[in-house]
């Protein structure tokens, strides 16, 4: 009989929240449930492994399962529980090249299942409470500036392959569009990710650096969580920090900013970025929805916009 028949024993140990299993209930139906509850019972055997105690209530994301603990020598940590993807199979690996520097640090991995242990930041001192949004923006300059020092680990997914498999995907997808002007534009990205896709860089990316990814601890005032690397330009990360907060008027200030921090090139760090719009439109479109406004907004401001 299948052990998530019976998810009391599991909530003797961990609490799940009853949001979670209603999300993923959801998303995926009773698949959903087992899932959450296949996720805590591999904290269990975990907590057991590390030998780690459970010292707060559950945290959760869409996609991960996040336990506060205590090490066995006191030490204070987090039990962080996923599934391995082509979007955190990198996870370990990329914790380890930055060794704390700019990123939480990691104290414990589990290649196979993804159970990663983690320092324990502090999640009520999260960047996008930060009142001054170019401020907060500068502070995520600031650290991929660290983060993107870095050069990428051996088999790293690359952004090389990232580009060409939408260059790819392009021609196809912009028949599904009816509006000429947004046609244009999602063609205009794809053509900028063209003139940059033999160069896609070396350096460890966390592709994902938006605001609620950077918590503050005490032996840092900031540092970024949940990377979902790759190998490539830095010029690839600057989009999550001008979506996040979207203010259209903000765009050109914040990309200015960022580039000016990093030292990037500005007309490749345009392209890229493009290519990201790019990347989210394609997603998007192929599941027949449309792009998101805020998404095509960006690439408008910066498709002219002086390199």
């Amino acid at each position: 009989m299948s052990r998530f028949r019976h998810p009391s024993r599991v909530r003797k140990v961990i609490d799940i929240p009853d949001e979670l299993i209603a999300q993923h209930v959801r998303y995926d139906g009773e698949a959903g449930r087992a899932h959450v509850f296949a996720l805590a019972e591999r904290a269990g055997r975990f907590l057991d492994h590390w030998r780690l105690r459970v010292d707060g209530p559950t945290m959760y994301g869409r996609c991960a399962l996040v336990l506060p603990v205590l090490r066995a020598d006191g030490t204070r940590a987090v039990l962080k529980l996923q599934d391995v993807d082509e979007e955190t199979v990198g996870e370990p690996a990329a914790l380890r090249a930055w060794h704390g520097d700019g990123a939480v640090r990691l104290l414990e991995a589990d290649d196979e299942s993804g159970t990663l242990l983690l320092e324990r930041l502090d999640p009520d001192r999260m960047l996008d409470a930060h009142p001054d949004a170019r401020e907060a923006t500068l502070i995520v300059a600031r650290l991929l500036a660290r983060l993107t020092s870095t050069q990428a680990p051996p088999d790293m997914r690359r952004l090389g392959d990232i580009a060409t498999a939408m260059l790819e995907r392009t021609p196809a997808v912009l028949e599904t569009i009816p509006d000429p002007a947004t046609r244009r534009l999602i063609a205009d990205c794809a053509a900028a990710v063209r003139e940059v896709a033999a160069d896609p860089g070396d350096r460890l990316l966390h592709w994902d650096l938006h605001f609620e990814n950077v918590l503050a601890c005490d032996r840092a005032p900031w540092l970024a969580i949940d990377p979902k690397p790759l190998a490539g330009d830095p010029g690839f990360d600057l989009f999550p920090a001008l979506w996040n907060r979207f203010d259209a008027d903000e765009v050109e200030w914040r990309f200015d900013a960022m580039t000016g921090v990093l030292g990037l090139d500005r007309g490749r760090a345009r392209a890229w970025t493009l290519g990201r719009v790019l990347q989210n439109s394609l997603w998007r479109l192929e599941e027949g929805d449309t792009p998101l406004a805020a998404h095509l907004e960006i690439a408008r401001r910066l498709r002219h916009h002086p390199g």
